[in-house]
């Protein structure tokens, strides 16, 4: 016998679309539950706590008249005082030119070269080949600074360096390659290449293996060639890796590293060598003005911010991700 269902007997449309909510677990069960996940997670979060946020109490130095024997709490404040001294130094204009001018070939000449040598050994086949040429990439990265100096006062030194014996034999004159003002950005960023361009390809290798195999089967049937492959699947598929990276290597735009620049500044190239790292370290440890270096570098850190959040915001203007 059929049973008859009456319209009292039907579901009502609001009890059909009123979703059942879940009830809520305290936040304790929740981090009990997930425990060795934040396990793992503690030592990063304690090397960034304690290395990261709890310098950021010395920013105060920069507004105090430091004086170690008083300490920072007891220290006069003087407001913007080491600011104001800073931007009216005659140095600042030679600091700043210099900075930015090596940092903009660092990003218009070492970032694009990171991604054209991801970009070459993606396309290398025969795995054994690719991972030699990636070995011979990766090494200098972990050689330290004065190491990778010293061999290119080897290389290109005036005195027994190997460029000049060559160019001496061809009947050239020497080139002062280390102490020419002229050619000191130009050994900078053949340094910088040379040391981290290799290193700086994992993130875009790493990118370049998730590209779905049938975007280029599919090009491939449409009788693209390698390079439209390249230019038309490749390069958008890691679009938002490269922004991404950009964005985050414009928070060290002002940040060239103390190490290089400290190594291969001389007397002679000073003019265009100096930049605010060396100039934090030459009046803050050799001089001694420790509220007045303070303050120089707040105001990197201070660009560094600006050009972060610029640069985000303009990635979400064109349709991109961004870091936040």
């Amino acid at each position: 016998m059929s049973q008859v269902i009456t319209k009292d007997a039907l579901p009502t449309e609001s009890a059909v679309s009123t979703p059942i909510v879940a009830a809520k677990k305290p936040l304790a069960i929740r981090i009990w539950k997930e425990r060795w996940l934040y396990l793992f997670m503690l030592p990063g979060l304690l090397y960034f706590i304690i290395y990261k946020y709890v310098p950021m109490w010395g920013m105060l130095m920069a507004f105090k008249n430091y004086q170690p024997h008083l300490g920072l709490w007891a220290s006069e404040w003087v407001g913007f005082r080491h600011f104001e001294r800073f931007f009216t130094e005659p140095e600042f204009g030679m600091l700043l030119k210099n900075t930015v001018i090596i940092a903009v070939l660092d990003l218009v000449i070492f970032f694009p070269v990171t991604i054209i040598l991801a970009l070459m050994l993606n396309e290398i086949r025969k795995s054994v080949f690719k991972r030699t040429i990636q070995t011979f990439v990766y090494v200098p990265h972990f050689l330290s600074w004065v190491v990778v100096v010293g061999i290119f006062y080897i290389i290109f030194g005036t005195e027994g360096g190997i460029i000049n014996a060559i160019l001496e034999k061809l009947g050239f004159g020497t080139i002062d390659f280390l102490t020419d003002s002229e050619w000191f950005r130009p050994m900078i960023v053949l340094q910088m290449v040379w040391k981290d361009a290799g290193w700086g390809t994992v993130i875009f290798l790493a990118a370049l293996a998730g590209v779905d195999s049938n975007l280029y089967e599919a090009a491939s049937m449409d009788g693209a060639s390698r390079w439209r492959q390249l230019w038309h699947v490749t390069l958008p598929s890691i679009r938002s890796v490269i922004v991404i990276l950009l964005i985050l290597r414009l928070g060290n735009f002002l940040d060239l590293g103390f190490e290089q620049i400290f190594l291969m500044v001389n007397a002679l190239n000073r003019e265009v060598g100096e930049v605010f790292d060396t100039y934090v370290y030459r009046v803050g440890m050799q001089q001694g003005q420790f509220s007045y270096s303070a303050a120089v570098g707040l105001f990197k850190s201070a660009v560094a911010f600006v050009l972060v959040l610029g640069a985000n915001w303009l990635a979400k203007k064109f349709g991109e991700e961004g870091v936040y």
